[in-house]
């Protein structure tokens, strides 16, 4: 698949120099102003300039070294069946990496969520150091399918449930960490691991589920996300932005009666038209704005009408001769910030407020995952991974149009720190039954990370001006 470019923007679609908000304000640089601009402004000068050093190519070889390791512990979890909802699975792969975190010297913690929100929990461990920014890495332990198929391998191509989505990012974070420890860089270093239980189908509220992870997103300088890396035609790309995805439900009602009535001053359009006249609006007057999308994903009209959005399904019942009294529509909307997002819900409003006669409507936004944009900060991490990247001997990362990822963890971290997503290893068929993951890619994740890690942990903390 070609990437398509713009004149005068980059891949991420910003023009040069223009600035996106973030949705909420940011902590300043921990250490100081001064300090922290000049380490992010040379970022890209030294990721350029620099090849690999003799602590680099040591980690280097033992990643290569030790890969069937990581594919042992990567055959493990995805052996262990952890779809969203099978709790034991999810906690039963959450006890593997909590042996692998504390064999690291973290200090671990398996975070419970309510009962009455049916999933597992989160695994988090801590390092504490004082060399370098705090840096977050951030992994989840639940695949979609509750009946995943299991580990199999031909070659460099490995499949099962899971097996890049992310059980396969999961292992990276491992494997990079084992590397600095094995080259004697990973005392002193500040850092927080999180593997949450419930990415795929997350439980509700999302502010008391996703708390743990806006808590580190807060404490730290630089998050990091390991899903799946995106590499299309002979090219690996960076990914500094991903867009938000969140609900809208839409419940139109109009006024039942006989058919041959349909239009008239005492009857009106019904329910149906009422809905259809709303989706044409949403489609002539909303969209078009760039990486603005929204679908209705599920809709049931007549005159009695049942619908479940926990399960998204319904059902509904009416006749050729009877004016529909009720109409649902299921839809989502994903942007690329939160300021999108709102201008988005504002325009759907407007349309939905002109009814037909004898009709009504009322359109609820749910809150989902939030936008991930496309800041300089993040754009000065990229530049110091596609520094890497080259030093590997693999050419230069462009940066990934957002509209080409879905929602994720990081995106909750986003509006606190740094951050990039995308770290994990390459593969296909991610929400699919069909996942395949290439096995060399494993290794070349882990080492991306490790060197990043060192690269930037070897920036002097300063004091706090």
């Amino acid at each position: 698949m070609t990437m398509r470019m713009r004149t005068g923007t980059d891949a991420c679609g910003i023009t040069a120099g223009a600035h996106v908000a973030r949705d909420s304000p940011r902590r300043s640089c921990p250490w100081g102003v001064a300090a922290c601009l000049a380490t992010l402004l040379a970022l890209p000068l030294l990721a350029a300039a620099q090849g690999l050093d003799d602590t680099e190519s040591r980690m280097v070889e033992w990643i290569d070294a030790r890969l069937e390791d990581a594919v042992a512990l990567l055959e493990e979890t995805v052996d262990i069946q952890s779809g969203t909802l099978n709790l034991e699975g999810v906690t039963a792969v959450g006890a593997v990496m909590r042996r692998e975190l504390d064999a690291l010297g973290f200090a671990t913690e398996w975070i419970e969520l309510p009962p009455a929100m049916q999933r597992a929990g989160h695994l988090v461990g801590r390092r504490d150091g004082d060399r370098g920014p705090k840096f977050l890495l951030i992994g989840h332990l639940d695949t979609v399918f509750e009946d995943g198929a299991p580990f199999a391998r031909t070659g460099n191509v490995a499949t099962g449930a899971g097996v890049v989505d992310m059980k396969g990012g999961n292992v990276v974070i491992v494997h990079a960490l084992r590397a600095l420890r094995e080259a004697g860089v990973l005392d002193g270093l500040s850092l927080a691991v999180i593997y949450t239980g419930d990415e795929e189908k997350p439980g509700e509220p999302l502010a008391v589920t996703r708390a743990p992870l806006v808590e580190l997103g807060k404490w730290a300088d630089v998050a990091l996300g390991f899903e799946g890396a995106a590499h299309e035609d002979g090219v690996d790309y960076a990914t500094v932005a991903r867009r938000s995805s969140s609900d809208w439900r839409l419940e139109v009602s109009g006024r039942q009666a006989h058919s041959s009535r349909v239009f008239s001053e005492e009857v009106g359009a019904g329910a149906i038209f009422e809905a259809a006249r709303i989706l044409a609006g949403f489609y002539d007057e909303v969209r078009g704005e760039e990486y603005l999308t929204f679908n209705a994903g599920a809709i049931v009209g007549g005159t009695d009408v049942e619908y479940d959005y926990e399960q998204n399904r319904g059902s509904a019942y009416g006749k050729t001769n009877v004016v529909p009294r009720k109409v649902v529509v299921h839809g989502g909307i994903r942007t690329i910030s939160q300021e999108q997002l709102e201008r988005a819900r504002e325009a759907m409003r407007r349309v939905v407020a002109r009814h037909l006669p004898h009709t009504d409507a009322t359109i609820v936004f749910e809150d989902g995952y939030p936008p991930m944009a496309p800041t300089e900060g993040n754009r000065r991490l990229a530049a110091a991974l596609s520094g890497i990247n080259e030093a590997l001997g693999r050419g230069p990362m462009p940066l990934l149009d957002p509209s080409k990822r879905g929602a994720a963890d990081i995106s909750f971290v986003a509006p606190y720190t740094d951050a990039l997503a995308g770290l994990g290893p390459a593969g296909e068929g991610s929400h699919s039954p069909h996942e395949r993951l290439e096995v060399d890619s494993l290794a070349l994740a882990a080492k991306r990370t490790a060197i990043l890690l060192y690269r930037l942990s070897r920036q002097e903390r300063a004091p706090i001006s």
